[in-house]
């Protein structure tokens, strides 16, 4: 239930409650230290002040990189830069008061995540993918000592979330075989500025699968996908849309946003507006639409898994269970009673068997 502050008589959503309530396990599931989340809210204040708490403390972790760079502690400064990239981009991430504080936050999230790539174990690797007139921006990562070519899963992040977001969707992956390749899709973080959300997401996909089929260690044959929320969405879009997908987990994906429109937080509906591109509300409304899964899963031949929570606030756990319904292939599921929206509060239940699910469809 969202809490109602009173603000000069008129009832209004309390915003930094909202994100809390919604969001506070899917920040700790994603590297987010649980003792930093009561400073960070208390520093805050109310939702004006979002973005400066969560970049303070990034910016602690930020220091803390770059000091251990300067003293040659590599794998100290990429643990710090890649949990600072995470900080500055939940600062961000459904941030729209300020633009300008936005938008620098998001910079430095990059930025962050940038510079700790070769530090981390398996070290990553920035590419641009073209697409457009424009870049959709991805982090591709290897294992060490797997035998090459790889498999590789695309891993695609929701409507607020980013590339920087993904790091311990990786490792997951990482430690079963399978090469990650973290991307911002249209609409979605560095992309968000020059591209629109893409409701036919195999147009953006198939581009992204051209550009690694092409990457020397990269096995052309083996590809997957995983998306969370929005991008779970996404996921079933492409293993639907492109038979060069040969396995998919869609988790927290919702069937057809339209239907979902007025379940959805003023925060997820604004953030909406923005990254569609709509003028107003009832353009984005009938946007939201057009990101509708109706009369595709057919041809969705490839394995599928489709995981939902019951109790997510976002999109309701049958629009999961109709998505595998419908899949013109083997499909299986994972339903958690008491999931939440991204299942983050049973992130054990659901994160390490997906990552099995692919690398068992993707390995053998």
């Amino acid at each position: 239930m969202l809490t109602i502050e009173c603000n000069n008589g008129a009832m209004s959503e309390n915003r930094l409650q909202t994100a809390m309530d919604n969001w506070a396990p899917r920040f700790t599931a994603n590297g987010v230290e649980a003792s930093d989340l009561p400073r960070i809210t208390a520093a805050a204040g109310d939702w004006s002040g979002w973005c400066a708490a969560w970049s303070a403390v990034a910016s602690e972790y930020e220091e803390m990189g770059r000091e251990a760079l300067e003293a040659g502690a590599t794998v100290s400064a990429g643990e710090h830069l890649a949990r600072a990239a995470t900080y500055y981009h939940f600062g961000k991430f459904l941030f729209t008061p300020d633009r300008e504080a936005m938008i620098a936050a998001h910079r430095s999230a990059v930025t962050c995540l940038t510079d700790s790539l070769p530090h981390l174990d398996p070290p990553g690797r920035r590419i641009e993918v073209p697409y457009e007139g424009s870049v959709l921006p991805g982090i591709l990562r290897m294992p060490d000592g797997a035998p090459r070519p790889l498999p590789v899963v695309m891993l695609f992040p929701g409507l607020d979330s980013t590339k920087e977001e993904l790091r311990m969707v990786e490792e997951s992956m990482l430690a079963r075989g399978l090469a990650t390749f973290a991307v911002d899709g249209p609409g979605q973080g560095e992309a968000e500025y020059s591209l629109a959300i893409e409701p036919a997401y195999e147009k953006a996909g198939s581009a992204v699968i051209d550009r690694l089929q092409a990457e020397n260690g990269i096995d052309p044959a083996r590809i997957g996908v995983w998306g969370v929320s929005l991008g779970g969405y996404y996921a079933a879009r492409m293993v639907a849309g492109d038979s060069r997908i040969k396995a998919a987990v869609s988790l927290s994906g919702p069937y057809d946003l339209g239907d979902s429109w007025e379940r959805l937080p003023s925060l997820t509906r604004e953030a909406f507006r923005e990254r569609s591109k709509a003028p107003d509300d009832e353009a984005a409304r009938l946007r939201a639409s057009d990101l509708s899964l109706r009369g595709r899963m057919a041809a969705a031949k490839a394995p599928l898994l489709v995981i939902v929570g019951k109790r997510d606030r976002l999109f309701d756990w049958r629009e999961g269970m109709r998505i595998a319904e419908e899949a013109g292939g083997p499909a299986e599921t994972i339903l958690l009673e008491e999931g939440n929206h991204g299942c983050a509060n049973l992130i054990w239940h659901h994160r390490p068997q997906s990552a099995d699910f692919l690398a068992r469809h993707l390995i053998g």
